[in-house]
C-alpha cells in the first residue's frame, strides 16, 4: 500500500503537526509543522522538511545552520493527525543552541531551565 500524503488529516490552515525524535535515544527533539507538500519533500529527499507559518515557506531543518535533521522514519498517529519523525539529528535541533526545544520544565509550580545551549 502507498503512501498519500493527501490522506493525513491537516488543520484549517493545511498543516499538521509533526515531532521529531532522535531516532536512537528516543529523546523528543522538537515539533514544527508541514504541509503536504513538506511531507513529500521530506519523504522525497530524506532531508526533514517543515512549513514555517511565520516565514510562509518551506523550511529545511540545518539548510542554514548545518543542524540538519535526516529521516530514518516517518510515523502516523492513529488519527492521522500527527506526525512522528525519527531523525538522525546533527548538532541542536533548537534554534536557542540546544539538543531539544522542551529544555523548560514545570516543577512544583515553576519554570525550570533544565538543559543549556549545546557549547561550540
Amino acid at each position: 500500500m502507498s503512501f498519500d500524503p493527501a490522506s493525513l488529516t491537516y488543520d484549517s490552515r493545511g498543516l499538521i503537526p509533526c515531532i521529531a525524535q532522535d531516532a536512537d535515544s528516543g529523546e523528543v527533539l522538537m515539533m514544527a509543522w508541514m504541509n503536504a507538500e513538506a511531507v513529500a519533500r521530506t519523504l522525497r529527499t530524506g532531508r526533514v522538511t517543515y512549513w514555517s507559518r511565520s516565514r510562509a515557506e518551506f523550511w529545511v531543518k540545518g539548510a542554514t545552520s548545518g543542524h540538519v535533521q535526516e529521516l530514518a522514519e516517518l510515523r502516523v498517529d492513529c488519527d492521522r493527525d500527527c506526525l512522528l519523525a525519527l531523525v538522525r539529528q546533527t548538532g541542536p535541533a533548537c534554534h536557542t543552541g540546544r539538543r531539544s526545544c522542551f529544555y523548560t520544565a514545570v516543577r512544583d509550580g515553576a519554570e525550570v531551565e533544565i538543559m543549556a545551549p549545546v557549547e561550540g
